[in-house]
């Protein structure tokens, strides 16, 4: 015979808060690690450059970019091999 186990709104509530924190983890880069993806604002913070800049370089292929949702990313080896050829 099994063994029936309840489930409370407190075990319930406890897993979720449990599953955040070891997404948060997950997601949080390891210290002397660098994150994979950045969004627009940081790229242009990290460039010094101006959001149509940033839209130019994406317009004419300079910089690939995802976009998820409204969102934009860009892979910051992209953006390390841009700083090493230098814009075009």
């Amino acid at each position: 015979m099994t063994a029936i186990e309840v489930i409370t709104k407190e075990d319930l509530s406890a897993f979720k808060k449990d599953l955040l924190t070891e997404i948060k983890l997950l997601l949080k880069p390891a210290q002397g690690e660098s994150k994979k993806w950045l969004k627009s604002q940081e790229v242009r913070k990290l460039l010094s450059i101006s959001p149509g800049t940033l839209q130019n370089l994406r317009i004419n292929g300079t910089l690939r970019f995802t976009k998820i949702g409204s969102m934009m990313y860009y892979k910051l080896e992209d953006i390390h091999a841009l700083l090493e050829g230098g814009f075009q």
